[in-house]
């Protein structure tokens, strides 16, 4: 996954990261709330890990920001020294997922990672033998789309952008994030191969003639497949 990490603690974030990569995660850190806040507004992510003291814009006004204004979607989970009962809840309340009190442990804090990996759709390939959409429907033994029962002449690329962008439909996922994810490499390379791809996929799913179906370019950010009906 890609997992995105507000802690003010260079020690911890460090830990943290190092756990995580070492599981297959890429990670990025901010130190302070309004530089995790100005990152989130362009670029998207699977996970997100949040500390409640930190500098500029506390964890949990980051969370109540994150929910309102830049994705309801994302799991969030707390991971800090605020223990109190009231704190868990105003957390949960808020929209966290779910809730761990530092000291965090190895084994623990990837077992929460891994659930939460299992839920979204990630570490388990065979989660779903079948998506239907329709008037498309994705197979992922087969690894093929199909329009109208029709399949969809498609690279294995291709293939992997269609199934990604259908996992996430509704939310707006940066450019990084898809070459991330769907080439596995880095997100500082040159953006206009996703462009490219998803030109290519607006033409061979025939998005602009559907009634119900838009895939969109969202400004300085990246792209939304969204479900119209």
């Amino acid at each position: 996954m890609r997992i995105v990490i507000l802690e003010d603690d260079h020690d911890q974030a460090d830990l943290l990261v190092a756990w995580l990569e070492e599981a297959g995660h890429q990670c990025d850190v901010y130190h302070d709330g309004n530089a995790f806040v100005r990152a989130y507004k362009k670029d998207s992510y699977d996970l997100v890990l949040l500390d409640w003291m930190v500098p500029k814009l506390s964890g949990i006004d980051v969370l109540k920001h994150l929910r309102a204004h830049l994705d309801n979607v994302v799991p969030v989970v707390f991971i800090t020294q605020r223990d109190s009962e009231g704190d868990i809840v105003e957390a949960l309340e808020a929209g966290a997922d779910d809730y761990m009190a530092k000291p965090v442990r190895h084994m623990e804090t990837m077992a929460r990672v891994n659930a939460i990996a299992r839920r979204v759709g990630y570490g388990d390939k065979n989660t779903s033998d079948m998506y239907d959409h329709p008037p498309y429907s994705i197979d992922t033994k087969l690894r093929h789309v199909a329009l109208n029962g029709n399949v969809v002449e498609m690279t294995q690329r291709e293939y992997e952008l269609t199934l990604f962008l259908f996992k996430n439909i509704g939310r707006v996922i940066s450019r990084g994030h898809l070459l991330e994810m769907v080439w596995g490499t880095s997100s500082k390379l040159n953006t206009r191969t996703v462009d490219t791809h998803i030109s290519r996929l607006r033409s061979k799913l025939e998005l602009d003639a559907q009634e119900n179906w838009k895939l969109t370019s969202v400004y300085r950010h990246g792209y939304r497949l969204e479900n119209t009906q």
